[in-house]
């Protein structure tokens, strides 16, 4: 794994990216990340590790700006396990059930890539992922439930991405591609 990207913060409060010697902004920081980067925020006079507050800040605007993806009831049980017994477990139990849905997802991911039938359109939206995802975020709430004292609340439902281009295909193509969509649904349910 490649060493994390170096960003000091000044005093000014500007954060300066020093592999590509350039300043950048929080969302510059949150595009190096979401390309797989890692990153490693200090003060530049200190050497104060300031990665998690940053990563915190990058969270809360996008969670301001309506990309939520943290349900109300965990955000609440994360305020509540700083003054409880749960804080102690909380940081590991945390980090290997995001680990654990990762590697969830990666093996999820190639198995619908290694099953995919010759000639279908690669870039098709998952008709059965809604049922995988709200399952997931069932397992994921009970999970937190154990641990993090409050009420349980419902699941928000993920919504799913939409056809792009879905008036471009031809009745039959779309028709085919359902079934083998269905075909393919039915094969991961064995699995």
């Amino acid at each position: 794994m490649p060493d994390p990207i170096l960003i000091n913060r000044y005093a000014s409060r500007r954060l300066y990216n020093t592999q590509s010697s350039e300043y950048v902004t929080l969302e510059e920081v949150a595009a190096l990340i979401r390309e797989g980067n890692d990153v490693e925020i200090k003060d530049r006079k200190t050497g104060e590790d300031l990665t998690r507050q940053y990563l915190l800040q990058i969270i809360t605007e996008q969670e301001s700006k309506g990309e939520n993806v943290m349900p109300v009831n965990v955000l609440t049980g994360l305020v509540r396990s700083y003054r409880s017994s749960a804080q102690s477990i909380l940081p590991e139990f945390l980090s290997k059930s995001y680990e654990a849905f990762s590697e969830q997802q990666e093996s999820m991911m190639r198995s619908i890539a290694s099953n995919l039938p010759d000639g279908l359109p690669q870039k098709i939206p998952f008709v059965g992922a809604g049922d995988w995802q709200k399952k997931q975020a069932e397992i994921y709430q009970s999970m937190m439930q154990a641990f993090l004292p409050g009420k349980p609340s419902a699941a928000k439902e993920p919504e799913l991405e939409e056809p792009e281009d879905e008036a471009a295909a031809e009745p039959g193509e779309v028709a085919e591609i359902k079934e083998q969509l269905a075909a393919l649904q039915r094969k991961l349910d064995k699995l």
